[in-house]
């Protein structure tokens, strides 16, 4: 196992960061209170993360470290406060959003950096020009991408990010089909991240759509492939509304789910 100084790519982005996934995670979902109770790994890993030298990496490389770096430092910001105490109704009961600063305020060093959460993916990310990225946070919450039970790496970054945008498709917190209210309601994050996702989409997006806007074209183009192909025949139809579906900001805590 690589020494806690060992701050090549390598090390960085497998153990313990893998054993926590593999551990810990279930279809999205985190055992929080079994973490929190054994979360020296998980210190381990992100005390790491502070020196890691991110120059000598390649693109997905760096593109690995920062999606792992981000996702690590979120679950143990749910660690650190957990079980977490309500303090606002705008919010779900045990939402990470109930952490104040949790986003926005709480710093983290991060490759030499002084970041926030947000700052990673507001500063971070759209350097790498793929909105797939967006998607593939997991934010603490049952609406964000998908928890992965593994780590993200750079021999496997397409192969892992094609199966975010596929599982988007497929998830109901991502895209909903409602051919009975001609509607389909999409994720909050294409709107957070509309800028990248245009630039990415807009013009890739099937030629029925050509009055759509830009936003529109570019949801449709990454989504419209995977979905079902009754999903498929009503999108051709090209009457439907496309609207935002609330962000759910719930916990995506398994602890008390028969689980731990």
């Amino acid at each position: 196992m690589p020494s806690a100084q060992d701050n090549t790519p390598a090390a960085v982005r497998l153990s313990p960061y893998e054993q926590i996934l593999d551990t810990d995670v279930r279809d999205g979902y985190v055992y929080y209170r079994a973490l929190k109770a054994e979360r020296g790994r998980l210190d381990t890993y992100v005390n790491r993360l502070a020196g890691a030298n991110v120059n000598g990496m390649s693109r997905d490389e760096q593109v690995a470290f920062w999606l792992n770096a981000y996702d690590a430092l979120v679950l143990q910001t749910v660690v650190d406060h957990y079980p977490i105490v309500r303090r606002t109704a705008e919010y779900p009961a045990k939402s990470i959003r109930q952490i104040p600063g949790a986003f926005e305020r709480l710093t983290h060093r991060v490759a030499g950096k002084t970041l926030t959460l947000d700052q990673i993916e507001g500063t971070i990310l759209p350097s790498f020009h793929d909105p797939r990225l967006y998607l593939a946070l997991g934010r603490g919450a049952i609406g964000s991408g998908r928890l992965r039970s593994e780590a993200f790496s750079a021999a496997n970054l397409e192969k892992q990010l094609a199966e975010v945008a596929s599982e988007c498709a497929t998830r109901s917190q991502c895209v909903q089909v409602d051919p009975a209210n001609t509607r389909v309601l999409v994720s909050s994050i294409f709107s957070w991240r509309r800028t990248e996702f245009i630039e990415a989409y807009s013009d890739k997006s099937p030629g029925a759509f050509t009055d759509r806007s830009p936003i529109e074209r570019a949801v449709l183009s990454l989504v419209a492939p995977k979905m079902l192909t009754t999903e498929r025949d009503f999108l051709a139809k090209n009457t439907f509304k496309l609207e935002y579906l609330p962000f759910d900001w719930s916990l995506n805590d398994l602890t008390g789910r028969g689980g731990r």
